[in-house]
């Protein structure tokens, strides 16, 4: 276990996180984790990959191709890291997510963000997250790691994914921008937090050029090793789906006439995503969730919770996060 102060580390020690294993550094989220923690110039990042992969990396990335079903390869690649991101497909058995983490365990990193990037619905408001049936899923994840007992587990809480809904069909934020129709979840006022790909990427990168430890007891500054088996909070933006009509309107110059605006109530759009999903098609997964999360109340929202501007982040771009996403939707960009 890492002693709690950096002034009963062994002489020679670095009160910071210098070395980085990513897994999926390539993906649609681990690219900008990537580029992000290029940027502080602080760290040795290795790109741990599948061996017939065909992603490739920014310079001063180091690529580690391993195949995920060797262990020791696995804790060769991870041999000597301190941190580890997890970030894979949603196609990826549990089984691969699980042989990383034994492997990590193994190779003695100590902490580790494992691969659930959501709402707030698996550390805290656990009945939520087993009623849009990813509590279940995502759960075990973080018990797998306590289970094994080598490594602490960071959960990203990120929200949904702001460029990732807005050029997704109608089941997941309710827009098809292509055919400039939006159906809005009962009046489309209510609030919710979301998060571009870039603001998680500044996230993570301002997470980890933290301080590892307090200096001593007395030291109460923010540490990596503060969020030791907690989450971490990150949100770009707190909006409604008319703020990002809105931000349309904005970025192409079009208003309410050129668009088609239909309205729906939230009960039944989960209610119709259940059933959907009933029938097998992972559509009915994101109606459900998305429109649960515009549900009334604020169980889903953790404005409250932000560590942000703990981390001193930046304001996020809502209109330059929008202008991805059209671009996305032009280049006739596929979620899955």
């Amino acid at each position: 276990m890492i002693a709690k102060y950096a002034k009963d580390q062994p002489e020679g020690f670095v009160n910071r996180i210098q070395r980085v294993a990513i897994v999926g550094a390539g993906g649609q989220l681990g690219r900008h984790i990537t580029e992000e923690l290029l940027k502080t110039g602080q760290h040795t990042i290795t790109a741990v990959t599948r061996a017939r992969g065909d992603s490739t990396f920014p310079e001063g990335v180091i690529p580690a191709a391993v195949d995920y079903t060797d262990e020791s390869a696995l804790v060769s690649a991870l041999k000597g890291q301190q941190f580890l991101i997890i970030t894979l497909p949603h196609d990826a058995t549990p089984e691969t997510h699980a042989n990383i983490v034994e492997a990590a365990g193994k190779a003695g990193v100590p902490y580790i963000m494992p691969n659930i990037y959501t709402g707030d619905i698996v550390v805290n408001n656990k009945s939520l997250g087993d009623e849009v049936m990813l509590g279940q899923k995502l759960r075990p994840i973080v018990e797998h790691i306590e289970q094994v007992g080598k490594s602490s587990w960071t959960v990203l809480v990120t929200s949904l994914w702001y460029e990732f809904s807005l050029a997704c069909p109608p089941d997941w934020f309710g827009f098809d921008v292509a055919k400039r129709e939006v159906t809005f979840f009962d009046d489309g006022e209510r609030k919710i937090n979301t998060s571009s790909w870039p603001f998680i990427g500044k996230t993570v990168a301002a997470f980890l050029s933290l301080k590892e430890l307090p200096e001593n007891e007395n030291d109460d500054s923010l540490t990596v090793s503060s969020f030791q088996n907690k989450p971490l909070y990150t949100s770009s933006f707190f909006i409604s789906q008319r703020d990002m009509l809105d931000s349309i309107h904005r970025v192409s110059g079009t208003s309410d006439k050129d668009w088609t605006i239909k309205k729906e109530a939230t009960s039944k759009r989960v209610a119709d995503g259940q059933a959907l999903l009933a029938t097998g098609d992972l559509r009915g997964l994101a109606r459900m969730y998305y429109s649960r999360m515009f549900f009334p109340g604020t169980e889903g929202t953790y404005q409250d919770k932000l560590h942000t501007k703990t981390l001193g982040l930046p304001e996020d771009d809502l209109d330059q996060a929008t202008k991805r996403a059209l671009a996305m939707v032009e280049s006739n960009w596929r979620p899955m």
